[in-house]
C-alpha cells in the first residue's frame, strides 16, 4: 500500500507540474525567454553589419588614398570589414564564417566600396575619415564579438579577447595589405579601447543587465575612449630604443 501511495503522490506531482508548465506563466516565461533570444539575434547581427559597413568604409578609403583600381578597392573593403568577424568565428567553432555564408556580409561591403570609389569627395569632407570609421568599426565589432562569443559559451576573459580581436583585425588586415604599419601597433588607444568596451557587455552580462543596454554601453565606451584618444593623444608608453652612446 505505501508503494501504491508513493506512486500514487509521484503521478500526481507530475500531472501538477505538466499542468504549471502549460500553464499562462510558463507560456509568458517561455515567450519572454524566446523574445530576448530574438532579440539577441537580432542585436548581434545588426552590430555585426554595422562594423562590417564602417570598416569595409574606412578599408575602401585608405585603397583609394593609395590609388588602387576598382578591384583593389573591393577587395581592401571585404578585407577589413570582414577579417576580424572570420577569424573570430574560426576560434569559436561557427564554421563556415558568417561573413562567408551569408550574403549580406559580401554586399554590404561592396556597396561600402563602390560609394566610397564614386563618390570619394563626399566621404573625404570628414576629419581623418579613415579614423572615424575605423573607431566606429572598432566599437561596433568589439561588441559584437564579445556577445557572440558569450552566446557560445566562451568565458568571460575569452569573451573579451575575443571582442577586442574581432574589432582590431579587419584594421590590421586593410594596413598591412596597402604596406602600412598596422594601426594598433602604432597609434593612440586602440586595441585597449576594444577591450574595455568587450569588458563592458562581458560586466553586464555577468550583472544581467539588459543584453541592448550592455551593448550599447559597450560600443559607446569604446568609440568614446577611441576617439578621445585620438583627439587628445592618449597612448600606452613607447618603447625607446638606446642610443648608441648607452651600448
Amino acid at each position: 500500500m505505501g508503494r501504491t501511495f508513493g506512486n500514487t503522490l509521484f503521478s500526481y506531482s507530475n500531472c501538477l507540474e505538466t499542468t504549471f508548465e502549460s500553464g499562462p506563466r510558463y507560456r509568458r516565461r517561455r515567450n519572454l525567454a524566446l523574445s530576448e533570444h530574438i532579440l539577441v539575434n537580432t542585436l548581434l547581427m545588426a552590430f555585426d553589419l554595422g562594423g562590417t559597413f564602417v570598416f569595409a568604409l574606412s578599408g575602401a578609403t585608405a585603397g583609394v588614398k593609395h590609388r588602387l583600381d576598382l578591384f583593389g578597392v573591393l577587395v581592401l573593403s571585404f578585407a577589413a570589414g570582414n577579417s576580424g568577424g572570420i577569424v573570430r568565428d574560426a576560434l569559436i567553432g561557427a564554421a563556415p564564417p558568417v561573413a562567408i555564408s551569408d550574403w549580406r556580409y559580401t554586399a554590404v561591403s561592396i556597396l561600402a566600396g563602390l560609394i566610397t570609389f564614386y563618390w570619394y569627395r563626399i566621404i573625404n569632407r570628414l576629419s581623418s575619415p579613415v579614423l572615424v570609421f575605423d573607431a566606429a568599426g572598432l566599437a561596433l565589432f568589439a561588441v559584437s564579438g564579445a556577445s557572440k562569443a558569450l552566446a557560445f559559451g566562451v568565458g568571460p576573459v575569452g569573451a573579451m579577447l575575443l571582442g577586442m580581436l574581432t574589432g582590431i583585425g579587419g584594421g590590421i588586415v586593410r594596413d598591412v595589405l596597402v604596406r602600412d604599419i598596422p594601426t594598433v601597433l602604432r597609434t593612440e588607444l586602440y586595441a585597449v579601447a576594444a577591450l574595455i568596451g568587450a569588458a563592458a557587455v562581458v560586466i553586464g552580462r555577468m550583472l544581467h543587465v539588459p543584453s541592448f543596454a550592455a551593448a550599447l554601453a559597450g560600443a559607446v565606451i569604446c568609440f568614446g575612449l577611441r576617439f578621445m584618444a585620438m583627439r587628445r593623444g592618449w597612448q600606452l608608453p613607447i618603447a625607446r630604443a638606446p642610443k648608441q652612446s648607452d651600448q
